[in-house]
């Protein structure tokens, strides 16, 4: 990867493009420190203080801290995130939707549109249920969260959480036409990078922060292996890929023959990549969201809702069987959530005409439902499989944070998974720009 950036930064036009985007990324980190009027830092971490990983502690990490220190950047891409998520399944149910996404390029521009919208909408109604937590905690543990509460104070609050939502999205967007990669990917990777130098830090001052000690240096060092241990895990099952054989069968137009050739279907093991544990995250954080929201930030400290909010909530409840029955239950909705996505995502009976009308077939399968059915079976088995490793990664870190008491691991495995996915992609896309700038053609 290394090699591929130097090269990359040998071509003129490459590395304007790293320059825009590294500045790009750096102006979202600027923005990151901005604080909203009205509104207090020491709130906003009292707020998220009572440990767990609900919806807001999420914000808190792909924001790169912003929803902590209550900034402008406080609501991060996450409402985008939302409406895409929505758009996306709307996509499926409704026709309109779906016409438009088969209509090629001017079909996803009026998508994304809809998507920045509905973005932008999410963002003000999360913006405003967040002002109302804020203000019953203030009224009820007497915090000044929000000085001034008024109806103008209101407006300038959520307008403000809007309008850094929107400045982000439309950062993303001048990231991807101008510079390199994903330009929403490339923010939250940017957001949950600069969680990386707090989160060594405090593990270094749990551990080793009294003095150097041989047990100290011990969980040390056993974090790091699994943490290169899960990384190696990640990136190999990233790339690997099930490639079922296709042979298309010649045919002659006028004076020449086509077809004849052998080629190969790729299907990746974790096709859903990181969108069944976010969808599970979210599913398993909504309750203490709810409930932290209703009681304006307070959490129950002792009986049956404290150990019901444990068992959704990793690192909420501090008996061990909670852990457990949080990574039970996690480890199902992912099974669930990779079926379901991929269902959306990838249609074998489609595939099975589209090769039927090209010539297409697999060695030793009747085309139509015969290849439908082998390719909707293979597919079934590797998502089998790739949730099995998607529950590995996301349950990992909280069994590992559970084990060592360590609290910045217990949402490791969402951060691990989107780091090195953006990371994959876009030496990828550096790669294929330098392929294509260098590509001489056949007139020379």
């Amino acid at each position: 990867m290394l090699q591929t950036l130097k090269n990359a930064w040998k071509i003129p036009d490459l590395r304007r493009r790293i320059l825009f985007t590294l500045m790009m990324l750096i102006v979202f980190r600027f923005g990151a420190h901005i604080p909203v009027p009205y509104l207090t830092a020491d709130a906003m971490q009292a707020f998220l203080g009572n440990g767990g990983t609900d919806l807001f502690s999420l914000f808190d990490v792909f924001t790169g801290g912003a929803f902590s220190n209550a900034t402008v950047m406080a609501m991060g891409v996450s409402p985008y995130i939302n409406a895409s998520i929505i758009v996306q399944l709307l996509t499926v149910a409704i026709p309109s939707l779906e016409r438009l996404a088969k209509e090629g390029l001017e079909g996803r521009k009026k998508i994304n549109k809809i998507t920045r919208y509905l973005g932008i909408a999410l963002a003000f109604i999360q913006g405003a249920g967040l002002y109302v937590t804020l203000y019953n905690m203030s009224v009820t543990n007497g915090l000044d969260a929000i000085k001034n509460p008024s109806v103008l104070t209101f407006f300038v609050i959520v307008l403000t959480f809007t309008a850094g939502t929107a400045f982000i999205i439309w950062l993303g967007e001048l990231i991807t036409e101008k510079g390199l990669g994903n330009g929403v990917s490339l923010i939250i990777f940017a957001g949950i990078v600069s969680r990386i130098p707090s989160a060594a830090y405090g593990i270094y001052n749990q551990f080793l922060g009294a003095g150097v000690n041989a047990k100290g240096l011990i969980f040390v060092v056993a974090i790091i292996v699994v943490a290169i241990a899960a990384i190696t895990f990640v990136v190999f099952f990233s790339e690997a890929e099930r490639r079922i054989p296709v042979q298309y069968a010649k045919r002659v137009v006028g004076r020449k023959m086509y077809g004849g050739q052998s080629t190969n279907i790729p299907i990746k093991v974790a096709a859903g990549g990181v969108m069944p544990i976010i969808f599970a995250s979210s599913i398993m954080a909504f309750p203490a969201t709810i409930v932290r929201l209703v009681s304006g930030g307070n959490m129950p400290t002792a009986g049956l809702g404290y150990y019901i909010l444990g068992c959704l909530s990793a690192g909420y409840a501090s008996a061990w069987w909670t852990s457990l029955v949080y990574a039970i239950l996690y480890a199902l909705l992912i099974l669930f959530f990779t079926y379901f996505y991929s269902s959306i995502q990838f249609n074998p009976i489609e595939l099975a005409n589209n090769m039927k009308k090209s010539g297409g077939y697999i060695p030793g399968i009747r085309p139509g439902k015969p290849t439908s059915d082998y390719i909707g079976k293979i597919s079934s088995r590797l998502n089998l499989v790739g949730a099995f490793f998607l529950a590995i990664i996301a349950i990992l870190p909280v069994i590992v944070g559970a084990i060592f008491n360590v609290t910045a691991l217990q949402i490791g495995g969402t951060s691990l998974l989107i780091m090195e996915g953006v990371a994959l992609e876009t030496v990828r896309q550096i790669e294929s720009q330098m392929t294509m700038r260098h590509y001489k053609g056949f007139l020379e």
